[in-house]
């Protein structure tokens, strides 16, 4: 019988809030509203580019078959549209949440995943809750890691 064996576990990042913390996760937000932004304008001059072609191949625009590729392509739009929408939701609220957080306070930031031996006697409830804690980037506190 093994004395132990290598298994995988997550390694929860924790980050301590401070203005630069903050900063970075304004800007990293702003940045993706941005993109949503351009994504969804994107989207609309696209599907309207494309309505335009199909109409404009046919020699009836009001022909049943070219309705059904309009609504079609609009239903497309539409559904990514709704997508973007709620990502840019998420991120509105992700956004608030950031705004709220007080300095110093510690919040999950991510996780890894690492390999970690385990041998008789060991917690392995105490294995698997490893967590790295940072300040601006720097390593202040590694619990679990051993």
């Amino acid at each position: 019988m093994a004395e132990s064996f290598t298994i995988k576990r997550a390694i929860t990042i924790r980050a301590v809030v401070t203005p630069r913390w903050k900063e970075d996760a304004e800007r990293e937000l702003s940045t993706a509203l941005s993109n949503l932004d351009g994504q969804l304008a994107q989207l609309e001059q696209e599907g309207q580019r494309v309505i335009t072609e199909v109409r404009s191949q046919s020699a009836n625009p009001l022909d049943p078959r070219v309705q059904e590729q309009v609504a079609s392509i609009q239903q497309q739009v539409a559904a990514k549209r709704a997508e973007l929408e709620e990502q840019k939701r998420q991120v509105l609220e992700q956004q608030q949440q950031v705004r709220g957080l007080e300095f110093d306070q510690v919040v999950d930031q991510g996780q890894l995943e690492s390999l970690c031996e385990v041998r008789l006697g060991d917690n392995l409830v105490e294995k698997m809750q490893a967590s790295i804690l940072v300040r601006d980037g720097v390593v202040e506190a590694l619990d679990g890691l051993d």
